[in-house]
């Protein structure tokens, strides 16, 4: 096992909320653990008492309080906290100081813009009285093509104080994209832009929100935020007249489990899922995540590259919970070159650096050091999501951004909206491991038998509900969909969908979705393992490889590569891309044919699309395979169509 990549200094440990935490339970439950293994297993074996206090420990305010912490401890049907009545706006609300900065934002479209808390405050009482004055109640649907701007958090916080429920999509999202997710939950309210500018790039969404006011039935107002000043929209109210309206900051209390938000799966094949969270199980996983995990405290400036299309938003503006101040970025991070963001991490002095593992790698290929040009010395932690992590981009982190940083490489997923496995700031950060199983999530990895294994790779599994899983999925009856998602392999225990291994010192690696790996010979292998090392040769800058089956062989396994601006792939390119996989991977898995494309397909939340690929190289009817709304560039999709339509049946 090789040393550790950072450890978490003395000061840092006895600093950390976990450590309070972890003393606290020792001094009020008589609870003792010797270190961070054992208190997880308490926190999956006894969620009672696990979640209990964390209630009171992470100061829940709740206008009545709960009879049980769990009646029902059963996947799905698990009942938490029942009685309770609250409203996750008011505790968010109630955290940070009157004078302090509650949002910092940047964007390409207009200068930079910081709010205060009180103005927050005051701003999200105007727009709950605006959206009450529409007709807005408990239980209405109120949906947001916005993007990542601090409009969009008030409005976001306006719409839970009333107890409505909010659901947004990013404002680069297409028109049937956006209808595929909004007309399911049938709103009564649309927030929208004008237009944003995209790095250079000016684009107009008048048009977009029209057609939306069109083809969504239900709408009964809409509200446009003149955010590129390109004009209003025939029919639509601005965004001044919503805030017009004075009035005190109130709050509906509801119960524990009333919706709070709707989020969406990618769909790539078929209408998005629409996700259901409620009110009470998204505050208490926050405050979890927020206080013992990443290690919020009051002051700090919370950053997250993200828009509002993915979970990362939503758990991004939780982070609030904690007195924090967020940092919103709205823009290209690319433009005028990948330095932009860390141009903003010095600027508005980040203490938290979130960003996804493509950013990283991205970073490293085009040789940034950012240690050398920027000052980070506010920064005190690194966090990476969305994909694993390379073990090349942890080197990268401590070896050109700052030595002395904490990384955090997280798993987690829009059904949770969280991380299962997660960042600890007590424990060491080795290289290509993320750190830990977080509390009160019960990860396991299982075998082919359903049986847990260490130092294997298996299945993803969570073993006992956790209070963010989904209330249910919406319009679905008898929740056939909510069950076969992930309930059909192992009754009783959610399967996630991700190959995953458990060390024996606590650690895990998430190695790629098991639904498209990749199995040669009887040798199972996830496809970021591959990625990792196609992507080390520099011409090469994203991949996508599938296995597809072939009568009385072994299958056909290509590889995808997408190369830099005026790369060819010639045959030493090949060969060194062959022995890469060779070396790095196995013998049994280098591609029998490697091929180069102008891009990879991938969704709008930035996923690979191996699986609908994989259908479409077997025959699948391209639309039945993959909807092109649902892609970040559909045009990717046409290579494969084209080779598709090259392949005989039992080619």
């Amino acid at each position: 096992m090789s040393a550790p990549l950072w450890t978490p200094s003395p000061e840092a440990v006895e600093r950390a909320t976990l450590t309070r935490f972890t003393r606290w339970l020792e001094e009020t439950r008589g609870l003792s653990f010797p270190d961070y293994e054992a208190l997880w297993s308490w926190s999956v074996s006894e969620l009672e008492d696990f979640w209990a206090a964390l209630w009171e420990f992470g100061g829940v305010r709740a206008r009545s309080p709960y009879d049980r912490v769990l009646a029902r401890r059963e996947m799905p049907g698990a009942q938490w906290f029942g009685g309770a009545e609250l409203n996750y706006a008011e505790q968010l609300l109630g955290a940070g100081g009157p004078g302090e900065p509650a949002i910092v934002a940047r964007s390409q479209t207009r200068p930079d813009v910081e709010l205060s808390w009180d103005e927050l405050r005051d701003q999200v009482a105007r727009a709950a009285a605006g959206l009450r004055a529409l007709g807005v109640g408990r239980g209405d649907r109120v949906v947001a093509y916005l993007p990542n701007i601090p409009e969009t958090v008030l409005a976001f916080l306006a719409t839970a104080s009333l107890g409505a429920i909010w659901s947004s999509a990013a404002p680069e999202f297409g028109a049937r994209s956006v209808v595929d997710r909004f007309a399911q939950i049938e709103p009564k309210v649309l927030l929208a832009v004008d237009g944003y500018r995209y790095g250079a790039r000016e684009l107009d969404r008048r048009e977009i929100v029209a057609g939306l006011m069109r083809e969504l039935p239900t709408l009964e107002h809409t509200v446009v935020l003149p955010y590129l000043g390109t004009g209003s929209v025939e029919g639509a109210m601005g965004w001044d007249e919503l805030l017009a309206h004075d009035g005190p900051l109130t709050f509906e209390a509801v119960p524990f489990d009333h919706p709070l938000w709707v989020l969406y799966s990618s769909g790539t094949t078929g209408l998005p899922k629409a996700i259901v969270h409620g009110h009470g199980g998204i505050l208490v996983e926050q405050v979890k995540k927020n206080l013992l995990h990443l290690d919020v405290h009051p002051g700090d400036r919370m950053f997250w590259f993200t828009t509002t299309g993915w979970m990362m938003w939503n758990f991004l503006v939780g982070t609030l919970l904690g007195s924090s101040t967020i940092v919103l970025f709205d823009g290209n991070p690319a433009h005028p070159g990948l330095e932009a963001l860390w141009d903003y991490a010095q600027d508005a002095r980040m203490t938290c650096f979130g960003t996804s593992a493509s950013y990283i790698a991205s970073c490293l290929k085009t040789g940034l050091e950012p240690r050398a040009t920027h000052d980070l010395g506010a920064l005190r932690s690194v966090g990476s999501t969305g994909s694993p992590l390379a073990p090349e981009g942890f080197d990268w982190v401590y070896g050109s951004v700052k030595e002395d940083v904490w990384l955090f490489s997280t798993s987690g997923g829009t059904d949770v909206c969280t991380a299962f496995v997660s960042g600890v700031p007590t424990l060491p950060v080795h290289r290509g491991e993320l750190q830990a199983r977080a509390l009160g999530a019960a990860v396991q990895a299982f075998d082919e038998s359903g049986r847990p294994v260490v130092d294997e790779v298996g299945e993803l599994v969570i073993t006992e509900p956790m209070p963010s899983m989904p209330l249910f999925f919406w319009n679905d009856p008898g929740e056939e969909r909510y069950r076969a998602s992930y309930f059909e392999s192992y009754p009783g225990v959610w399967r996630h969908g991700d190959w995953i291994e458990i060390t024996s010192r606590g650690t895990a690696i998430i190695t790629g979705r098991s639904d498209s790996t990749i199995n040669r010979h009887g040798v199972r292998m996830g496809t970021s393992e591959i990625y990792r090392a196609v992507l080390a040769e520099p011409e090469v800058v994203d991949a996508l490889v599938v296995d597809l089956p072939r009568p009385g062989t072994a299958g056909w396994m290509p590889l995808f590569v997408a190369l830099d601006e005026g790369v060819q792939l010639t045959d030493d390119l090949r060969a060194r891309i062959a022995r890469r996989v060779r070396v790095d991977c196995s013998p049994r898995h280098v591609p029998d044919e490697i091929i180069a494309v102008a891009e990879v397909p991938r969704t709008l939340s930035n996923k690979v699309l191996e699986v609908p690929v994989k259908r479409i190289l077997m025959g699948t009817a391209p639309e039945e395979a993959a909807s092109r709304e649902s892609l970040a560039n559909p045009a990717a999709l046409d290579a494969f169509v084209e080779l598709a339509g090259r392949l005989s049946p039992s080619a």
